[in-house]
């Protein structure tokens, strides 16, 4: 009887079809304590299994809604593809996510990604998950799995796409938003963002071949640091500073500024029969945007719909709960401002 445990030495192999599981298997383990970190109640993770369980009760829910959301960082990767920068995009990656799940009043719970890449290279995608750690630490979930896949016949050399996967909780009847109780004259509450977050960077990318400048260049609108630096910095987590206020029954509504900017995003959580009227002197427009404005020759409605513009997430309150609101987002750290209001 032949000895069929014994791998064959001939023949073509994995590897050979530019795939290494050693690579894959090294990772894991590199993966693992960063996972470990993000434990938190409900969850223990645990990396390996083909499944990762998340027990509602023991996180403090009685009567939960789950809410879940899927995004990715977009061409912003292909900064850190050509600058090796790739440390703060597994914060975008959860941001994205998470984010949108704060906009439902939801509190993240947790985490998978997916790494898809032509040929693994541990330390870039290391650093990509220790980004991605990160950001959950930042916002209170836990990283309890993902996938990484390497496959040669889809993308080239070291390039890679990420997306990520988050799962909330709400309780049931405090999904926000509360599209009843809105009504004329309610206020827009502001929180600046740090800068262009993950959104429009193909037109970023289009602006500054425009400008003639290097990625290593010094950023005309930020002192002592590249233009990769200043455009790569990480997209903010709002989860700790609003989720609170979300709880104390203070917020009507809020909208994750994205894709289609202060534009499109702001109706998405408004009632039918009002709109958001923006101040748009009630904050300065930070100096990346102008930067783009200017050198792109972009109109300022084209801006308005494809940036956030400086304000990364609103808030829809009372005229009453302004004054609150606005203390506990400046106690937290928030830089927060009255941007608009109901009509």
């Amino acid at each position: 009887m032949s000895d069929t445990s014994k791998p064959v030495d001939s023949g073509l192999t994995y590897a050979d079809a530019g795939v290494d599981i050693d690579a894959g298997d090294m990772l894991v383990e590199h993966i693992k304590p960063l996972a470990k970190a993000t434990r938190r109640p409900g969850s223990e993770p645990s990396l390996g299994g083909f499944g990762a369980l998340f027990d509602l009760k023991a996180a403090g829910f009685t009567d939960p809604l789950i809410v879940a959301t899927t995004d990715g960082v977009g061409t912003k990767l292909k900064i850190a593809i050509e600058t090796g920068r790739h440390d703060g995009v597994g914060i975008d990656l959860v941001a994205m996510c998470v984010n949108d799940l704060l906009a439902q009043g939801a509190e993240p719970l947790l985490f998978l990604d997916y790494y898809a890449t032509g040929k693994l290279e541990i330390d870039a995608a290391r650093r990509v998950v220790s980004g991605i750690a990160e950001g959950c630490k930042l916002a209170g979930c836990a990283l309890v799995g993902g996938e990484t896949a390497e496959m040669p016949g889809m993308y080239s050399g070291g390039d890679y796409d990420l997306a990520g996967f988050s799962l909330g909780a709400v309780e049931r009847g405090h999904a926000l938003p509360y599209l009843d109780r809105q009504m004329k004259g309610d206020l827009i509450i502001g929180l600046a963002s740090s800068g262009p977050h993950s959104n429009g960077y193909s037109l970023i990318r289009k602006v500054v071949d425009k400008s003639g400048l290097g990625w290593g260049d010094d950023a005309p609108f930020a002192r002592d640091r590249s233009l990769a630096q200043a455009l790569m910095e990480p997209t903010r987590i709002y989860v700790k500073s609003v989720l609170p206020l979300m709880k104390a029954g203070l917020i009507k509504g809020a909208a994750h500024i994205t894709g289609g900017g202060l534009i499109e995003n702001p109706p998405r959580c408004i009632a039918d029969g009002l709109s958001a009227s923006f101040d748009w002197d009630a904050w300065p427009l930070p100096h990346v945007f102008q930067w783009l404005a200017e050198t792109g020759g972009i109109s300022d409605h084209e801006m308005r719909r494809t940036f956030n513009c400086g304000i990364g997430f609103i808030l829809i309150v009372s005229p009453e709960n302004c004054e609150a609101v606005l203390e506990a987002l400046l106690t937290a750290g928030e830089a927060a401002v009255v941007c608009g209001q109901l009509v």
